[in-house]
């Protein structure tokens, strides 16, 4: 009879296998942070890399703009039908002064005295809301607009306004007054598809920018808040409600002749 070799039995099983910790509270918070952390630091580095050249607009006029790229692409992204865009630059000595005057009057009457931001305008802005319970209207400057309609959009996303007050300072810093003027006075909206002032000029009155009266100047101003309901031809009582004020306005202004 042989005997088997001895046998070195198994260790037997553990009723309950040890399974590693979970990690802390604190070590997921950090994970948390980290990676919010990155997507941060790849957001800046996106902006840094895609931010506009804003001194070059010292010699330099823009090819496009957000707000005109935004129009062509229309509702459906570029999905519907091309749209036509009536637009045509032209030099500040080029623009009539009556339409410098009336767009001042109505949009930045201290345009000449601010650095980008208005902060009385402002404030009389949040003193009326406050009063008549309603929400602050516009208190965007002339600057703020060209910030705005050269490279954002319309939305009120916390982050675009954080742009727009940069591009802001950086317009004011590096362009004087009268090139942010007359590139204002290029890329406005003045109706659906319609922007700047000759192209304007020719589409409603038949005549160039430099040639625009008084009552035309205020009429194209007072189109500026909703260029796609009011512009010149519109019989909205409100709207040439609008227009003469904006004449009014003009009379009394007689500073803004030497400064335009």
């Amino acid at each position: 009879m042989s005997i088997a070799p001895d046998e070195t039995p198994a260790p037997a099983a553990s009723a309950t296998e040890v399974e590693p910790a979970p990690p802390s509270r604190w070590k997921r918070w950090r994970r948390g942070l980290l990676l919010l952390l990155g997507l941060f630091l790849a957001y800046l580095a996106w902006e840094a890399l895609t931010w506009p050249d804003v001194a070059a607009l010292a010699n330099t006029h823009p090819k496009t703009t957000a707000f005109i790229a935004r129009y062509q692409r229309g509702p459906w992204w570029g999905l519907g039908p091309d749209r036509k865009v009536e637009w045509k630059w032209v030099s500040y000595r080029k623009i009539s002064s009556n339409l410098k005057r009336a767009v001042i009057v109505s949009e930045d009457i201290r345009f000449f005295a601010h650095e980008g931001f208005d902060e009385v305008e402002l404030k009389a802005a949040l003193e009326d809301a406050w009063k008549d319970k309603e929400l602050p209207r516009g208190a965007s400057t002339l600057t703020q607009q060209v910030a705005k309609n050269l490279w954002l959009s319309p939305s009120y996303n916390p982050l675009r306004k954080v742009k727009e007050a940069l591009l802001t300072k950086q317009l004011e810093r590096q362009l004087k007054k009268r090139r942010i003027l007359e590139i204002y006075l290029n890329v406005a909206e003045f109706g659906p598809g319609i922007y700047g002032a000759e192209a304007a000029a020719r589409h409603y009155f038949g005549t160039s920018a430099a040639s625009l009266s008084e009552r035309q100047a205020a009429e194209l101003a007072a189109s500026l808040p909703r260029p796609k309901s009011w512009h010149p031809g519109v019989k909205s009582k409100i709207y040439q409600r609008k227009v003469r004020s904006i004449q009014s306005r003009m009379a009394l202004a007689s500073r803004l002749r030497r400064q335009v």
